[in-house]
């Protein structure tokens, strides 16, 4: 017969009924909404004065490893330099 399992924590340590007991108490006395707000702060930081939207674009196999080379050249991520590039381009123009 399986022993039942309720998952692990991340640190791999598996969830027993009294873990579940407790957690479920906790709930019904009801949180400090405002200590989860604190701790959530992290994050990506904000590119602009704004939320960033998120753009798709397809690039030919080649482009993308010239892209990649050059990007690691500069120490910078593929995103950077593609924004850096749309930057000049625009400015540009």
């Amino acid at each position: 017969m399986t022993k039942k399992t309720n998952g692990k924590l991340k640190d791999g340590t598996p969830i027993s009924d009294e873990m579940i007991e407790a957690m479920a108490d906790e709930a019904e006395r009801g949180y400090d909404v405002d200590s989860f707000k604190e701790r959530n702060r992290g994050g990506r930081p904000r590119l602009g004065s704004a939320v960033a939207s998120v753009e798709s674009v397809r690039l030919d196999p080649e482009l993308k490893r010239d892209l990649l080379l050059r990007a690691s050249d500069e120490g910078v991520s593929l995103s950077e330099l593609i924004r850096k590039a749309l930057r000049q381009y625009v400015a540009a123009s």
